[in-house]
């Protein structure tokens, strides 16, 4: 996110990570270790280890961030399926990987909202196009989801259009509503996006979202859900208006998360994948989301490197891993593991996710849930 090779299947089968059904005090590990989960009482499971985590749904098969895309991947048998959240201009939360929705959304093609596009600096970054909070709820209901990269899944396209953008309540509802139907707990993994940058527009993330999961008996420890962040404070946040559990998103080693930035807290990536930076995220946060290349890091030309030390350090904090992410297409994979010349072929997939769980991951974001899943009940044995 060196540490010795091929951990043993047994010692992946003792070590349980146990939902937020087992959760209990801040600091506490995630069953690592440990044996059969305490009672855990109303829809709360178990996850298996390692858990396959939907990327914004079955996004390698259909537009991500659509109920298409969820349903899909439940369908599949996901373990947990991702949300990002993001608000519209009268405080819904929506959603999108990104407040700009030129991508993601048919909104350039629609003449009544030309006059909507503009450039925004976005956690430092400049940004031309259309964005949620310029938007109210109705009016996003009117636009229709598409796929995000075309020339790498052209045939995701065909599905533009099919389905609208999805409020986070409208994620509630139909997770309720199949729980109901078919008894199987739905997970989610909901990550607040650019909460710093929202919270100086007026529209803080964490308090609407923490009023949802009230709303929706997914608040407390036991509930069926993970909540994700890049910004370590939005986590904090978090913490202090719910108990679910919390995961610190990093990316890579040089980089500063933004609420960092703002404060003018000097820390890196590189500072907190350190034990004295994983022993402070463990303070109030449940888990990590690093990027692999923090675990399998890669040299110039995509070829692996040797395993860092965070999966053991992490582990040894008290802190589960769900790294991000697993996609098969050669472009995305590491030198080793590709097939071929064509960037958009399927390289070496199922190779790649052994090599990814044995380091000891608890989990994994993956745009095709089907092959997550297959590479996770063949790692178990």
């Amino acid at each position: 996110m060196s540490q010795a090779e091929g951990r043993t299947q047994g010692s992946v089968g003792r070590r349980t990570v146990l939902g937020a059904a087992a959760l209990t005090g801040a600091g506490a590990a995630l069953g690592l270790g440990a044996g059969p989960a305490a009672a855990q009482g109303g829809v709360g499971r178990r996850l298996p280890v390692p858990a396959v985590i939907a990327h914004r749904g079955a996004s390698g098969y259909r537009p991500e961030h659509t109920l298409g895309s969820y349903q899909l991947a439940y369908d599949l048998g996901a373990d947990v399926i991702e949300q990002d959240v993001v608000p519209t201009k009268d405080g819904h939360l929506v959603c999108r990987h990104e407040n700009e929705i030129g991508g993601t959304t048919d909104v350039a093609a629609r003449p009544e909202f030309a006059d909507r596009r503009t450039t925004k600096t976005v956690d430092g970054v400049a940004i031309t196009g259309w964005f949620t909070e310029d938007f109210t709820l109705a009016e996003l209901r009117t636009l229709r989801a598409k796929e995000r990269i075309p020339n790498n899944r052209q045939r995701n396209t065909v599905y533009d259009g099919r389905w609208g953008v999805p409020t986070l309540e409208d994620v509630f509802r139909w997770a309720a509503r199949l729980e109901e139907e078919n008894g199987r707990p739905v997970w989610l993994h909901i990550e607040t996006k650019h909460p710093t940058y929202f919270r100086h527009l007026g529209l803080g993330l964490e308090e609407r979202l923490a009023a949802l999961l009230r709303t929706y008996d997914r608040a407390g420890s036991r509930a069926t859900n993970f909540l994700q962040s890049f910004e370590p404070s939005s986590i904090q946040r978090l913490a202090r208006l719910v108990s679910a559990p919390g995961v610190v998103l990093l990316s890579g080693a040089a980089s500063r998360p933004w609420d960092f930035t703002e404060a003018g807290d000097p820390r890196t990536v590189a500072d907190l994948v350190r034990p004295e930076g994983l022993a402070w995220i463990a303070s109030y946060a449940k888990g990590l989301g690093p990027t692999l290349d923090l675990i399998l890091p890669r040299d110039s030309t995509g070829k692996l490197l040797p395993e860092t030390t965070l999966v053991r350090d992490a582990h040894a904090a008290g802190l589960i891993l769900h790294p991000y992410t697993h996609r098969p297409e050669n472009t995305f994979l590491p030198l080793d593991y590709r097939v071929g010349t064509d960037p958009n072929a399927y390289g070496d997939t199922f190779g790649w996710l052994k090599r990814c769980f044995e380091t000891g991951i608890d989990g994994i974001f993956t745009d095709v849930t089907d092959q997550g899943l297959l590479a996770a009940a063949d790692f178990r044995g």
